[in-house]
């Protein structure tokens, strides 16, 4: 069976801008590899300011702390690791954290059940993932309205056959129509079916992560899961420092079954942290680094990701706000600081306040697709089909963001500088005046010189206007239709693919709905 890694072209023959045009409504499913980027980080902060942010990370934990609510047993563990405990309250002497961060990788790699679709994290790579957590969905066909299992299904389907994007990533929406304790299931079998690329597990109640682990050990097989990343999970924490027991909770069952976890802080800025950089910056290493090393106590050497997810807020409406300046001055700052760490980095994402795939949403993620880029980030979240400040998934926004992460590749690699690129040849045949449209180094290099959109319209406007006058989001719903017209399931041994539904089937039949 073919999947979305065969080099299929599908090309209509003949000549004129009817077949162009169909060439570029349909689809050619490739899978691009993790990105390994050739180009330095921007790096915003001195070193001075460095340390004094890690001066001020380490004088809040030793002062102030942070809580962790209703777990006796983390609390145990931080007593005897050497912290101060104070009812729910540990405070950290200096050097502790940073001790037991020691023994978390710098770079590991997560594991698809298609080795072709490996991705890893950290060093210079970049993994792109889609959006997460959204409760409703929107289309041109049907509007805003709750998700469903359907949609979440085509939403699998569509990044698996994005060319750019390299993971499936976790709960791209909420599926409103299955019970709250049950919906893990039907997200998780999605992604181990549908697709062949890397997903993410569940972190909304520590048996679903658990429910995560076993299903992962009838895809893979129990050994190699103990002993390789297969699953990456967003563990977030109660900003302003506070450790909630659901996601400590799933934090406990992925370090100790060798599951990489993305620690990272959920900050509105001026509301769960202060209203400047520099005092969010120090809140964010203060939170990660309890996470990174509480991960550490349960398991040394367990898979880590340093998370910054931080948007500013707009003072008159208290609404967040996206694409800022401010925001990207702390995923600059952040970066350089897992670097100084040595750990992967997360965050960034194609993330917008906006209520459509209009301009706003178009300018607010390019900034920070772009900050991501150039910031270091290793695992890219968010980085198709956000809307509304990460209330809705967009099924247009999704294609469309999807198509922009290719110019994110084409930037990663830097500027070649080969004998080729350097072109010398192609002046000499050109010559002064001349053009090189015609020249023998353009027709050696025009296919794999620029970057081409699958969506966007870059015709005359006769030709635009003689079809329809579609607009970007018209052009995307109909690339998206067509991508589903056209999906392919990747091939699963059926012995698997039955042990994961009857696993499901049975532990679904185990108890009764509950939608809370």
């Amino acid at each position: 069976m073919m999947t979305d890694q065969t080099d299929r072209k599908r090309r209509v023959r003949g000549g004129g801008g009817a077949a162009r045009r169909a060439e570029r409504t349909t689809p050619v499913y490739e899978a691009a590899g993790f990105i390994e980027r050739n180009i330095p980080n921007f790096e915003i902060l001195t070193d001075e300011a460095l340390e004094t942010i890690e001066e001020n990370a380490d004088r809040l934990l030793e002062t102030i702390g942070v809580k962790f609510v209703e777990n006796p047993d983390a609390l145990a563990r931080w007593k005897e690791a050497g912290a101060e405990i104070d009812e729910e309250r540990v405070r950290f002497p200096r050097g502790l954290l940073r001790q037991l961060i020691a023994t978390a990788p710098s770079r590991f790699t997560q594991h698809a059940r298609n080795p072709e679709r490996n991705v890893d994290i950290g060093g210079k790579s970049l993994v792109l993932a889609p959006v997460y957590g959204p409760p409703f969905v929107r289309d041109l066909d049907n509007g805003r309205r709750y998700a469903k299992i359907e949609d979440f299904q085509k939403l699998v389907k569509l990044g698996h056959m994005s060319k750019w994007l390299h993971h499936s990533g976790g709960t791209v929406c909420e599926p409103t129509d299955i019970a709250v304790n049950k919906r893990h299931y039907d997200m998780l079998l999605a992604h181990m079916t549908l697709t062949d690329k890397p997903f993410m597990g569940s972190v909304t109640e520590p048996s679903r992560a658990e429910d995560s682990v076993e299903m992962c050990k009838l895809l893979f097989g129990a050994e190699f899961v103990d002993q390789n990343a297969v699953m990456t999970s967003l563990i977030n924490i109660n900003s302003p420092l506070t450790f909630d027991p659901i996601m400590v909770g799933a934090l406990e069952v992925y370090a100790a079954a060798n599951q990489a976890c993305i620690i990272s802080p959920f900050i509105v800025g001026g509301a769960m942290a202060p209203v400047t950089v520099a005092g969010t910056l120090t809140q964010v290493l203060a939170e990660a680094m309890v996470g990174l090393a509480y991960s550490q106590l349960i398991r040394p050497a367990a898979p880590v990701i340093f998370g910054a997810f931080v948007t500013s807020i707009d003072m008159n409406s208290g609404a967040p706000t996206f694409g800022t300046p401010e925001a990207s001055k702390i995923l600059y700052g952040a970066g350089q600081l897992a670097r100084r760490l040595g750990l992967p980095f997360r965050s960034g994402g194609a993330l917008c306040g906006s209520k459509l795939p209009d301009a706003q949403a178009a300018y607010e993620s390019a900034n920070t697709l772009n900050a991501a880029l150039l910031g270091g980030v290793n695992f890219m979240l968010h980085s198709c089909g956000w809307l509304e400040g990460g209330l809705v998934t967009s099924f247009e926004k999704y294609v469309m963001d999807a198509d922009q992460l290719g110019i994110i590749h084409h930037l990663a690699k830097g500027v070649d500088m080969s004998e080729a690129a350097q072109a010398m040849e192609a002046f000499a045949e050109v010559g002064p005046g001349g053009h090189f449209l015609g020249s023998a180094h353009t027709r050696e290099h025009f296919q794999s010189a620029f970057w081409r959109t699958n969506v966007l319209d870059y015709r005359p406007f006769e030709a635009w206007s003689q079809d329809n006058s579609a607009d970007t989001a018209q052009l995307a719903n109909a690339r998206m239709k067509t991508m589903l017209n056209n999906y392919e399931k990747p091939a699963l041994d059926p012995a698997i693919e039955d042990a994961l539904n009857d696993f499901v089937a049975q532990k679904k039949a185990s108890m009764p709905d509950a939608f809370a």
